[in-house]
């Protein structure tokens, strides 16, 4: 059983780690068909309020609902309908991005997981490599298999933690065309970046997270390097902040 939804609300999320408060009363609210960046420098919450979003993690304080559903009596349902591309890209090195996708679509009752693996190699331009081990792959090729991966059920709602890393321009245009083309399908799509210059033009709504606090949020952002610098007093779009 799949539940679906038309908007994700965020109400007053916190959370807290022992003593250590790494999200604190965080708001949003976001429809379909709107990409949401959390934006912010490492340490900000971002991975934090990725992992509550996808029901890994129970908020202490708040509450996230899916259109009129919460996480906890409806978690698997929920899950069926939520896609995560994280740090750790959830492929098997040594299979084939063929047999890779076949699995995870077999993992959510595909009718047939190796029509959905074709389709998602197509979607991937990857496939004249399909039949090729994962770990022969470049970075920018894994991360388009794991996104395939990531949408391989056609999720109503896709997480998405720091996807431009160790792309290179190639393989970033692809996301963003990606992401666009989600977007207009209907999807919600929530992406913590701290890459500025890639997220500038893409976002319909921008939430600005420091030290686990919501700093400012803006719809069509603008300037987004500006913005944040006068909110924080430094540019974390650079590599390494």
């Amino acid at each position: 059983m799949t539940v679906d939804f038309d908007d994700l609300t965020v109400e007053d999320v916190s959370r807290t780690f022992g003593r250590r408060r790494a999200l604190s009363h965080i708001s949003f609210r976001a429809a379909r068909g709107a990409i949401v960046g959390l934006l912010g420098p490492n340490g900000a919450g971002k991975s934090t309020m990725i992992a509550v979003l996808a029901t890994l993690l129970r908020p202490t304080g708040g509450s996230v609902r899916y259109g009129a559903h919460e996480a906890g009596p409806h978690g698997p349902a929920l899950r069926s309908a939520i896609g995560v591309l994280g740090h750790d890209l959830f492929l098997y090195p040594e299979l084939t991005a063929r047999e890779n996708l076949a699995f995870f679509a077999g993992m959510y009752s595909a009718l047939d997981r190796h029509a959905a693996a074709d389709a998602a190699l197509q979607q991937a331009g990857l496939a004249d490599r399909g039949d090729d081990p994962v770990a022969s792959f470049s970075r920018g090729m894994r991360q388009r298999v794991a996104l395939e991966r990531a949408l391989i059920h056609k999720p109503r709602l896709v997480l998405l933690d720091e996807p431009f890393t160790g792309l290179d321009d190639a393989s970033a245009a692809a996301l963003l065309a990606r992401l666009r083309a989600l977007r207009d399908a209907g999807a919600i799509v929530v992406l913590a970046t701290h890459d500025l210059e890639l997220a500038e033009g893409l976002l319909d709504q921008a939430v600005f997270l420091r030290d686990g606090r919501m700093v400012h949020a803006a719809t069509r952002p603008e300037g987004l390097r500006a913005t944040y610098r006068s909110l924080v007093g430094a540019d974390f779009s650079r590599p390494g902040r």
